[in-house]
């Protein structure tokens, strides 16, 4: 095991014992109910799985600040993508996030990773209260760590910046009396597969405005059941880029740690079809 791996693998070894410790450990925090925090995505912003929401990370409210720490798993028939990130929020108005993922490549060979620097700002409304959905805007900043593979395949820049806009609501007696979640994300990007393969590509090298949407009803006050839908750019000749979906149950013991599991449909990678498995993530808040 080389340095990096080894650093990889003891980071994920201590966000894992700060999870287990959070969740024994840390007085109830935050004013906002629970859930409302939500999860944290693949790209370390707070939301679903694979979507961000309107919603912004840990349960800081009013004059509050609140930090995350999440790791998240993919696995699908060829492919293998592991997440650690982490978050801060503040005054349930401003989420810095940042996200460190690494795409195994197991059925071709090597690896693929890259950073992503994240933030939102709520601009207007609430979850919850009120009328109007909760709305915020937000920018990823994502970097190639290794472009060797990405140039080779087409792509026009090793780095770029996702732009979007979320609206979300909660109607706490909704259809069949239980609580539901709505959210759908407009993104400005010319990331490829998230950004692993690079950004831009030599079919198309422009930004695309892309809809992901989000729902989700609450079969109790802990437990979840929803589904994600992202819908992805086509920049590159060498293989189709298809959308994204997942069915996701989230499970919310309490305002310290989240657990969501998902089977997810990831659609055609790399030009290799029918890319269907298993997610799950953890996330401890304080």
């Amino acid at each position: 095991m080389n340095i990096r791996d080894s650093l990889v693998y003891g980071s994920r070894f201590i966000l894992a014992g700060v999870l287990l410790f959070s969740s024994a450990t840390f007085a109830d925090q935050g004013t906002r109910l629970l859930a409302t925090g939500g999860a944290s995505t693949l790209e370390g912003a707070g939301g679903g799985g694979i979507v961000p929401w309107a919603t912004l990370s840990s349960y800081a409210g009013k004059g509050q600040f609140g930090a995350t720490v999440n790791l998240s798993e993919v696995a699908v028939d060829d492919f293998r993508l592991s997440v650690q990130g982490a978050s801060v929020s503040w005054n349930n108005r401003i989420e810095l996030s940042y996200a460190e993922q690494t795409f195994d490549l197991s059925t071709i060979g090597g690896e693929l990773s890259q950073s992503i620097l994240g933030a939102k700002v709520r601009l207007a409304g609430d979850l919850i209260y009120g009328d109007l959905p909760q709305v915020s805007v937000g920018a990823q900043h994502k970097k190639n760590n290794d472009y060797a593979l990405p140039s080779a395949v087409g792509s026009q820049d090793d780095s770029s910046v996702d732009w979007y806009v979320s609206a979300a609501k909660a109607w706490l007696d909704g259809p069949f009396h239980r609580t539901w979640v709505a959210n759908l994300t407009l993104r400005s990007s010319k990331a490829n597969q998230l950004g692993l393969l690079g950004f831009g590509g030599d079919k198309e090298n422009s930004r695309d405005w892309l809809a992901e949407a989000s729902v989700a009803a609450f079969l109790n006050r802990y437990w979840a059941v929803g589904i994600e839908y992202r819908q992805k750019p086509d920049n590159l000749n060498f293989a189709e880029e298809q959308d994204w979906k997942d069915l996701f149950v989230a499970y919310f013991p309490n305002k310290h740690v989240s657990v969501v599991g998902a089977y997810t449909d990831l659609g055609s990678i790399a030009g290799l079809d029918d890319q269907t498995g298993w997610y799950l993530s953890v996330q401890a808040a304080f």
